[in-house]
C-alpha cells in the first residue's frame, strides 16, 4: 500500500454541505467496490463510549504524552489510556451517518475508498486506478491527521502524486476549486 496525495476542495461549518459535495465527487468515481474508513481522536470516556458503539472492534492506540502506552493490539482497556486514536476500516457506506452522529465535536475522519477516478481527457488523464482513489471529509479538524482541531470541516480529493491536475479537474466537475497545497495523506 502506498500513500495518496490529498487536495482540499471545500472548507465549511456545515457538515451536510461537506457530505453533499463528497457525494457529488463519488458520483464521478467507479464505486463498484466502495468501502469506508473511520478515524477519530478521543479524549473523554463519553466520546469513547459513543464511538465504540459506532466503530465496533475498532483498533486504538494511546496518544499518551506520558510514558503510558496502550493499544487494542495489547488487549488493554481503552478508558485507561485516554486520549487515544481510534480507527476502523472497510465499513459499509451506510455507517457514515451513525459514525458522524457518534463523533459529535470530536476531530474525526471519513474516507471513502473505491476503484478509481474517471478518465479526464481535457486534463490529459486516463482513468485512474485504486491508488489515489479516495474522498475524505475531516470533521472538526483542519488536517488529515486530525491534529488541528477546528470548528469547521474539510473535504479532500485524493490523487496520485504525479497527477495533481486530477484534483483540479475533479473539483471543477462538482463546482468547487482546490484550496491549499497538495499533501501526502496518511495510510
Amino acid at each position: 500500500m502506498s500513500n495518496s496525495y490529498a487536495q482540499a476542495v471545500l472548507r465549511t461549518t456545515d457538515i451536510a454541505e461537506a457530505l453533499r459535495a463528497a457525494e457529488r465527487l463519488l458520483d464521478l468515481a467507479d464505486t463498484g467496490e466502495l468501502e469506508v474508513d473511520f478515524e477519530a481522536r478521543v479524549s473523554t470516556t463519553c466520546e469513547l463510549e459513543r464511538l465504540s458503539g459506532a466503530m465496533p472492534e475498532a483498533d486504538w492506540w494511546s496518544l499518551g504524552a506520558d510514558d503510558r502506552h496502550g493499544s487494542s493490539r495489547a488487549g488493554d482497556v481503552p478508558s485507561d489510556f485516554l486520549p487515544l486514536f481510534m480507527s476502523r476500516w472497510c465499513m459499509p457506506a451506510e455507517t457514515v451517518e451513525p459514525f458522524l452522529a457518534a463523533a459529535g465535536t470530536v476531530p474525526a475522519m471519513v474516507r471513502w475508498d473505491f476503484s478509481g477516478w474517471p478518465e479526464a481527457p481535457e486534463a490529459g488523464l486516463d482513468r485512474g486506478g485504486t491508488r489515489g482513489a479516495y474522498v475524505t471529509v475531516c470533521v472538526n479538524a483542519r488536517d488529515l491527521y486530525l491534529e488541528e482541531p477546528a470548528a469547521d470541516h474539510t473535504l479532500y480529493v485524493h490523487v496520485k502524486q504525479s497527477e495533481p491536475e486530477r484534483a483540479v479537474w475533479l473539483a471543477a466537475q462538482v463546482g468547487l476549486e482546490v484550496i491549499g497545497e497538495l499533501q501526502m495523506a496518511p495510510l
